[in-house]
């Protein structure tokens, strides 16, 4: 139980970084002696200092014969910054308790194996299940090399995302849409396609509460439709990034000008190559997408299989002849996604649902 306790201080700490340390995980940690919190931490951002390293310097001499908490198994490679495992050894903690092991292969069980051998009594799994929840984005992106990926949908009881002249302001109500903001923030880049620019000009920012990092806005436009005067173009608080397939010179020099990121890249039946973009997302260090829509695009990241996790907010409405989810290729039941309800929140008058993948 004391164990459960100040590992649950830890990951209360993590989560308050949730999604502002990409592409590194989200990390807390505790240092106890007798009993009493006597240094504690979290990782900020990537290239500052990780959560054992500002823990210990908090403690100072008190960490030595301390006990040690940490949400995520320390670090053993110098990466940005230099191995945790040395730190907590130089400190002369006593005793280790880790939630989860890191699933990136220069860390997985070395973390834990280099205290061992330093002498340090360890112990692993305290709290597993809320630490890996905490990191699923980080350990899909080291482990699969791609991002990992939230679909988001907001739609009425009858299933519709829009009335049948595109209007969907609003479906669900601002509570709603608190929490919507919220996945916002916890994300890298929030995507989007063309048509949503074109019909709604979002500006794809994290308002609803203060926040100190805006997510990447990526647009799949392959003509090269967004307008220069879109409140993604024109906004500077975080970057854009166009997905093209057409070349238009005229247009992207346009762009550039506007400091916009341009990536060109191969069409796969007439629609951006949804594997070879991530692909080339990891490679830019995007963790974690928010994909808001449309229905076009979101139903082309069901159909590739390119999901973990999907949020869908009912509102108490009742559309009928309206705007639906697209052609998913489904003929037969058995060729239908499957999900697995996770969470159940009432948020207000509306409802959300959290899914991840049924494999």
């Amino acid at each position: 139980m004391k164990d459960s306790y100040f590992m649950d201080l830890a990951l209360e700490l993590a989560s308050l970084r949730k999604g502002l340390t990409h592409p590194n995980p989200t990390v807390g940690c505790v240092v106890v002696k007798d009993g009493l919190v006597v240094g504690q931490g979290y990782h900020e951002r990537a290239g500052m200092p990780h959560a054992e390293v500002v823990a210990l310097q908090r403690a100072g001499d008190k960490a030595r014969g301390s006990t040690l908490y940490v949400t995520l198994e320390p670090c053993t490679h110098y990466g940005r910054t230099p191995p945790c495992t040395d730190a907590i050894v130089s400190a002369g903690v006593k005793r280790v308790v880790i939630a989860v092991l890191d699933s990136n292969p220069l860390v997985s069980g070395m973390g834990a194996e280099r205290l061992r051998r330093a002498g340090i009594d360890v112990k692993v799994g305290v709290m597993e299940e809320k630490a890996r929840r905490l990191n699923e984005d980080f350990f899909t992106y080291v482990t699969q090399k791609r991002p990992y990926i939230t679909l988001k949908l907001a739609q009425s009881l009858d299933g519709c995302i829009a009335t049948k002249r595109g209007d969907s302001k609003w479906i669900t109500s601002r509570e709603a849409r608190s929490l919507a903001h919220k996945l916002r923030a916890e994300s890298t880049a929030v995507l989007v396609g063309v048509n949503t620019i074109l019909k709604d000009d979002p500006l794809l920012t994290v308002r609803a509460f203060p926040w100190e990092r805006q997510p990447y806005r990526i647009v799949l436009d392959p003509k090269l439709e967004t307008p220069i005067e879109s409140k993604v173009i024109r906004d500077k608080s975080s970057k854009t990034i166009i997905v093209y397939a057409e070349v238009k010179e005229e247009k992207l020099k346009a762009l550039e000008e506007e400091g916009v990121e341009l990536i060109k890249a191969p069409l796969e039946n007439g629609f951006i190559d949804l594997k070879a973009l991530m692909e080339e997302l990891y490679r830019r260090e995007v963790m974690h997408i928010l994909v808001e829509g449309g229905a076009f695009t979101v139903g082309q990241f069901v159909k590739e299989g390119l999901f973990d996790r999907f949020f869908l907010f009912l509102g108490p409405v009742l559309i009928g002849d309206g705007v639906r989810l697209g052609d998913l290729g489904v003929n037969f039941l058995y060729e239908a996604p499957r999900f697995a309800l996770r969470d159940f929140i009432r948020i207000g008058r509306d409802v959300a649902l959290e899914y991840v993948r049924c494999e």
